[in-house]
C-alpha cells in the first residue's frame, strides 16, 4: 500500500503528468515529420507507352499529342538533328516510347528507337532542359556458312536460293565475283559455290544480315576464292588467297545476273546492218528502264547521241581505261560531262536508241586507247596490302579456312564473331 500511496502523492502525480505530456509532444513531432518524409519521397510508378511511328505521324504531331508545347516540340527537334542526325521519322519503322512518371505525371523521357542497334533517348533534367543520350547496341554476330552446286539449268541465283542463301547476302557476292566472272558464260551444271557470311541476332532473335566474310566459286577460270580483312589503317576490302586485292577497277559485267546476247569479236554480222564488222563490246539483254551502273570509279568524258550507239556515256577511269555505255533510253540525273561518278553509280537506263533490235546495254572497255574483250581482260585490283598487312591477312585467312572446314562438316553450327 505504501507504494500506491506514494504514486498517489500530489508532488508525484504531477511529474508524471509531466513526463507524459513530454512524452506525447515528441511522439507527434515524431509522426509529423515521418508524415512529411513520406510524402515528399512518394514513390509514382513509371507509365510508358509505345508506338510505331505510322504513315502521316510527324514528330511534331507526336509530342503535341503527349502535351507538350510547340516550344518544346522545337526545342527537341533542334537536339534530335544536332545530337542525333535525326530530321524527320520513319513510317512502319522508327519506334518511340513516352516515359512519365504516374500515369498523369508529365513527360520526363522520349526514347526513339530508328535501327535495331541504335537508341536515342530524351531525358528532361532538373534545370528544365532536354539532353540527348545516343545509345549503341550491341550486337550478337554470328557467322554461318552456305553452300550449294550448280543444277542444270540453273543460275547462280536460282541456286543460291536453293542453298538457302538471303538475298541481300546474294546481291553482295553478285557484286563481288562480277570483278572476276561472266556470270552468262561462266556458270555452269557441277560447279560448287560457298558462303560465309554474319546473321546478326538481338535477345536471341535475328535481326539482319551482315557482312559477307569470304567467298568461293569453282568458275571456268579457276577456284574464284575472296576474304574480307581490315588493313591497320582501319580500312577494309577484299582479298585473294595471296593477298592481292579481289576487287577491280572495272566490273566485267555491269548489270548483275544480265544475259550476254553478242559477245566481244572481231568479225560479227551485225543485226541491222547485214555485214560483218567488229563488235567491239559486249551486249547484254535487260528490259527498258534497267539502271545502269558505272562499272568503275571515273570522270564522264562524254555524253551524247549517235546513229550507232545512239545515246551513250564514256567514262575515263585513269591513264588507261575507259568505257562506254550505249543504247540508253535515257540519262542519268546530274551525269554530264565532267561529272565524277563512283563505283555502282547508275548513269543512265537501258534502251533500244541507235543500230539496235531490243533494249540492252552495249558495254565497252578501252585499255591505252584499244578495245579490249571485258570478259578476258586482266583486270587491276585497286588496292594490295603491303608487308606488315599481308603477313596478318595471311593468319587471318587461316582462321577462316578452319571456320569454313568447321562449318562445312556441321552446317548448323555458327562461330560467335
Amino acid at each position: 500500500m505504501k507504494k500506491a500511496k506514494n504514486i498517489l502523492n500530489p508532488n508525484n502525480l504531477a511529474r508524471i503528468v509531466f513526463v507524459i505530456a513530454v512524452f506525447l509532444l515528441l511522439l507527434a513531432i515524431t509522426l509529423v515529420v515521418t508524415k512529411r518524409s513520406q510524402t515528399s519521397f512518394v514513390n509514382y510508378e513509371e507509365s510508358r507507352s509505345m508506338m510505331i511511328v505510322a504513315s502521316g505521324d510527324t514528330l511534331s504531331s507526336l509530342l503535341l499529342e503527349q502535351g507538350l508545347t510547340n516550344a518544346d516540340v522545337l526545342e527537341i527537334a533542334k537536339i534530335l538533328k544536332t545530337d542525333a542526325g535525326i530530321t524527320s521519322l520513319r513510317a512502319d519503322s522508327d519506334k518511340i516510347t513516352f516515359v512519365r512518371q504516374g500515369q498523369e505525371g508529365p513527360l520526363s523521357k522520349i526514347i526513339i528507337i530508328p535501327s535495331p542497334w541504335r537508341q536515342i533517348e530524351l531525358n528532361y533534367n532538373d534545370i528544365g532542359k532536354w539532353v540527348c543520350n545516343n545509345i549503341d547496341i550491341e550486337r550478337d554476330t554470328r557467322a554461318v556458312y552456305k553452300s550449294g552446286e550448280i543444277l542444270d539449268g540453273d543460275s547462280f541465283y536460282l541456286a543460291g536460293q536453293r542453298a538457302g542463301i538471303p538475298a541481300g547476302i546474294l546481291a553482295d557476292v553478285y557484286d563481288l565475283l562480277a570483278f572476276e566472272m561472266d556470270f552468262e558464260r561462266d556458270v555452269r551444271a557441277g560447279q560448287k559455290f560457298s558462303v560465309l557470311y554474319e546473321e546478326n541476332f538481338s535477345d536471341g532473335k535475328k535481326v539482319d544480315n551482315g557482312r559477307v566474310l569470304a567467298v568461293q566459286f569453282e568458275a571456268l577460270r579457276g577456284n574464284v576464292k575472296m576474304y574480307r580483312f581490315r588493313k591497320s589503317d582501319g580500312t577494309t576490302g577484299y582479298y585473294d588467297e595471296d593477298g592481292n586485292g579481289a576487287i577491280k577497277s572495272l566490273k566485267r559485267t555491269p548489270i548483275n545476273n544480265a544475259k550476254v546476247t553478242s559477245s566481244f569479236s572481231n568479225k560479227r554480222k551485225h543485226p541491222v546492218l547485214g555485214y560483218t564488222r567488229a563488235h567491239k563490246g559486249v551486249d547484254f539483254r535487260a528490259s527498258t528502264g534497267t539502271p545502269i551502273p558505272a562499272a568503275g570509279a571515273g570522270r564522264v568524258v562524254a555524253r551524247g547521241y549517235n546513229s550507232g550507239h545512239g545515246n551513250y556515256v564514256k567514262i575515263r577511269h585513269n591513264g588507261s581505261y575507259e568505257t562506254l555505255y550505249a543504247h540508253m533510253s535515257r540519262f542519268a540525273k546530274g551525269v554530264n560531262v565532267g561529272t565524277t561518278v563512283r563505283q555502282g553509280q547508275t548513269i543512265g537506263y537501258v534502251g533500244s536508241t541507235g543500230l539496235s533490235t531490243g533494249p540492252h546495254l552495249h558495254y565497252e572497255i578501252i585499255k591505252e586507247g584499244k578495245h579490249v574483250n571485258p570478259m578476258t581482260v586482266k583486270l587491276p585490283a585497286i588496292s594490295n596490302l603491303g608487308t606488315a598487312d599481308k603477313k596478318k591477312f595471311i593468319e587471318y585467312r587461316k582462321v577462316l579456312d578452319e571456320a569454313i572446314t568447321s562449318l562445312s562438316e556441321h552446317p548448323d553450327w555458327f562461330i560467335q564473331m
